[in-house]
């Protein structure tokens, strides 16, 4: 899904937007505090990992800013100071989880699964199933019946953002704004492309990708699955 991440310390962002981008999600990193909050003010994102120690404004101001501006994106602090009091406020700001540095990107991985299920209202599992495509979001693989399909980055995401929700309508707007970050430009075609790719992959399944013409799209399971 698309984060954001707001970490001044270069190594640590670098990494984290490795790990996260190999397994399919689109991440904006910024490492100043201020602007980070300017930037949460006017974009919608699935998760924000966020570090305390920040330049310009520390990470409590930017939780406190967002939760008094009623938005409920889930988020993950992430902080190198270990007192209970420190993670006792960043909890009662309205942090959904915090993970003390160093940590193990395994854990922080996993940690972001929990926080985006809970985000898309699914249950307690990484398994995402419509008709016979099975998705499995912790090993990043699809199975369609006995069949297991290679699918690349974006088209793992675009089929995780349909499948999580099936029936939902979703517009080109929605789909560029979780494939692509501010430095990857693309246009609606670009949604056209993957769509079509991701269609081609699944032939034979008893789910598809529907066009609602002038609306979006949407995966819908086959009446016989």
């Amino acid at each position: 899904m698309r984060i954001l991440l707001v970490e001044d310390t270069h190594d640590v962002g670098e990494a984290i937007i490795r790990r996260f981008e190999a397994i399919g999600h689109t991440v904006d990193w910024e490492t100043d505090g201020r602007a980070a909050s300017d930037i949460l003010d006017f974009t919608e994102y699935d998760l924000v990992i966020l570090d305390v120690m920040l330049p310009g404004l520390d990470g409590f101001e930017i939780l406190k800013r967002l939760r008094q501006s009623r938005n409920a994106v889930p988020v993950l602090v992430l902080t190198a100071r270990s007192e209970i009091d420190d993670r006792v406020s960043a909890l009662d700001l309205g942090a959904d989880d915090y993970l003390v540095k160093p940590f193990d990107f395994r854990e922080l991985e996993a940690r972001a699964r929990v926080l985006m299920r809970r985000r898309s209202g699914g249950e307690a599992t990484n398994i995402i199933a419509c008709g016979d495509i099975v998705l499995d979001r912790a090993n990043r693989s699809v199975r369609v019946g006995k069949r297991e399909v290679q699918l690349k980055r974006r088209e793992m995401t675009l089929l995780e953002i349909l499948a999580t929700r099936p029936g939902r309508v979703f517009s080109k707007d929605q789909l560029l704004d979780q494939l692509f970050g501010f430095e990857e430009p693309a246009g609606p075609n670009a949604i056209e492309l993957y769509v079509g790719r991701l269609r081609k992959k699944l032939e034979g399944a008893h789910a598809r990708i529907v066009t609602v013409r002038g609306v979006g799209y949407q995966l819908v399971a086959d009446v016989q699955a």
